[in-house]
């Protein structure tokens, strides 16, 4: 004979706490300690299990979000979303994770899918999508939050690092050590961080008064292979770089496994700054430069906000937050101003 599901009544009874402070716990509504600890051994006791579809029709809510990404593999995208996943649970809700594999036609296709799976709200890390679908989301009341990159001609709430300062502070330490040739190895130009970190290398040579060789600009994909080839073609010009600064993580891997395949020293040979990649930059010998996101801050405060409009508060809307990088100091940069 099938056992008859407990219901939040029976979880009422044994703690003998009301419905309403049992419905409240269910729903991510915060409640007092000694209230969570009965309530959490009350539903494990009992074994009991919330009827989500139920829910959904009563509240019109999933307690679901949905999290779009371009790739599973890029440990930065990866990182950002288990700080956003920490804060989501705390407060009840659970996550969709996808990824689109770097390409338009998927990211629209799963964004649909969600959209379908009537989730509470999406946080996306854009790449080409059809813009008119976050606005039809939004016009559904169905927040969106943009991450690590904005998209022009939409009001939306965006997370933003402060792509071009990084860019600008980690160029200028090569200028003031004396280096006139900086190589810079950018992701593609339609994706608004590589375009911001560009601007800020143009903008610091325009500021000490340098001009800027388009020989020593090289553009790839954000991957291993593109930093690999960057590096290759700099190494490989008449007049090479003295110095080179890798923009992101999967190009500053790249860029190594090139150096160090051509037996190429840092910084006897060439000094080097790499992007988001503190782990590898602590292992290598010497330790290099890099520019450090602030990861955690990012998923927390993309969460953060996320249940801000989850809760109708729309203040400050649309809201733009740029979040300061840090540059961690190594030994991969050769001072040559003697």
């Amino acid at each position: 004979m099938m056992a008859i599901a407990a219901t939040i009544k029976d979880v009422a009874k044994y703690t003998g706490l009301s419905t309403a402070t049992i419905s409240k716990y269910i729903n991510g509504v915060r409640v007092k300690e000694k209230n969570r600890k009965l309530i959490e051994e009350a539903i494990e006791k009992l074994d009991f299990r919330v009827n989500e579809i139920a829910r959904g029709l009563k509240t019109n809510r999933t307690m679901t979000v949905g999290v779009l990404i371009p790739s599973l593999e890029n440990i930065f995208f990866t990182s950002i979303v288990s700080h956003i996943e920490r804060v989501l649970q705390e407060h009840g809700y659970s996550t969709i994770l996808c990824d689109y594999n770097q390409n338009c036609s998927l990211e629209n296709s799963k964004f649909d899918f969600l959209m379908n799976k009537s989730v509470d709200g999406i946080i996306l890390i854009p790449l080409g999508i059809d813009k008119e679908r976050i606005k039809k989301a939004l016009e559904r009341e169905v927040p969106v939050i943009l991450v690590d990159r904005l998209l022009k001609g939409l009001e939306c709430d965006v997370i933003l690092v402060d792509n071009l300062n990084a860019s600008y502070d980690a160029v200028e330490q090569l200028i003031i050590k004396g280096h006139k040739r900086v190589g810079i190895i950018c992701g593609p130009q339609n994706l608004y961080t590589a375009e911001e970190r560009l601007r800020g290398y143009i903008r610091v040579h325009e500021d000490y008064n340098m001009p800027v060789d388009q020989a020593l600009i090289r553009m790839g994909e954000n991957e291993i292979q593109g930093g690999y080839n960057g590096i290759k073609e700099l190494l490989e010009l008449e007049n090479p770089p003295t110095a080179v600064f890798a923009t992101n993580y999967e190009m500053t891997v790249g860029a190594i496994m090139a150096l160090n395949e051509r037996n190429v020293r840092i910084p006897e040979d060439i000094s080097f700054i790499g992007f988001d990649n503190l782990q590898l930059a602590k292992v290598v010998k010497p330790n290099f430069h890099v520019v450090v996101q602030p990861i955690r801050q990012i998923g927390e405060t993309t969460a953060n906000l996320l249940l801000r409009r989850l809760k109708k508060d729309y203040g400050n809307y649309p809201s733009i937050s740029r979040l300061k990088t840090k540059l961690v100091s190594g030994y991969s940069i050769a001072d040559i101003t003697v």
